[in-house]
């Protein structure tokens, strides 16, 4: 699983644009979140796990209080969240989560950024159900014994547990985030994480060698990326 973990790092970190999309992504989610949850950090659990992504990525803190501040205010914007599956290039499997405010836009951008490099966009459920949907967490560490004990104290379902280079990455079915962030938070003293969130990771990887492949699948990834409403792009592709 961590392999696959660390394929999408790199892929993303590839396909990321400019700084300006990649703080306005994050200010729509904090916005939804505080929106839907609370204002309050201290008691959405989820908007402070979404501010601490977003400081992590070098968020400014005037965009992220100004996410806060708007969703203070009545009426404003209203969310909806859409996910679309598929196939890409080299026939790997595609997840794409988005934040839309108009369903029939979002729907019509995505599936032409897999109509325009012969991809397949999917029902829902064509592929999702080859991918675990986990919660991740990436922390400095190197007792992954004393770690992997407490979480099972707490009676956490951990599904795996890594320790390289110092780090140590926690995975968890992502119905147990919360549960698993407080006790490594409250129970292993765990102050600081590198990664904390839900990822789609896939069970199974699906190798691009054709050239023209590869070109197709930058220019699907970047596609994808340009479109303001996709949050997060999954895939089980390697190269």
């Amino acid at each position: 699983m961590g392999r696959a973990y660390q394929n999408r790092k790199e892929s993303m970190a590839k396909t990321s644009d400019m700084n300006a999309r990649i703080y306005s992504k994050h200010s729509r989610s904090i916005y939804v979140c505080a929106k839907s949850g609370g204002t309050d950090p201290d008691g959405n659990l989820a908007l402070r796990s979404l501010i601490d992504r977003a400081k992590r990525d070098q968020v400014p803190a005037h965009v992220i209080s100004k996410a806060v501040d708007k969703a203070k205010g009545t009426g404003g914007e209203d969310f909806a969240v859409a996910r679309y599956e598929g196939y890409g290039p080299g026939k790997c499997m595609v997840i794409v989560d988005c934040l839309t405010d108009n369903p029939n836009r979002t729907f019509g951008d995505v599936r032409l950024a897999f109509t325009k490099t012969n991809c397949k966009i999917g029902t829902q459920g064509s592929v999702s159900h080859m991918f675990d949907h986990s919660a991740i967490f990436v922390f400095a560490g190197d007792d992954e014994d004393t770690i992997l004990e407490a979480l099972m104290d707490a009676d956490v379902d951990v599904t795996d547990i890594e320790c390289e280079d110092g780090k140590i990455t926690v995975f968890a079915p992502h119905t147990e985030y919360f549960k698993t962030k407080q006790t490594l938070t409250e129970s292993a003293d765990i102050t600081e994480f590198e990664v904390d969130e839900i990822q789609f990771i896939p069970q199974t990887t699906t190798t691009i060698t054709d050239a023209d492949d590869l070109e197709m699948f930058e220019k699907f990834n970047d596609m994808l990326n340009d479109l303001e409403d996709v949050q997060n792009i999954f895939h089980n592709a390697e190269n």
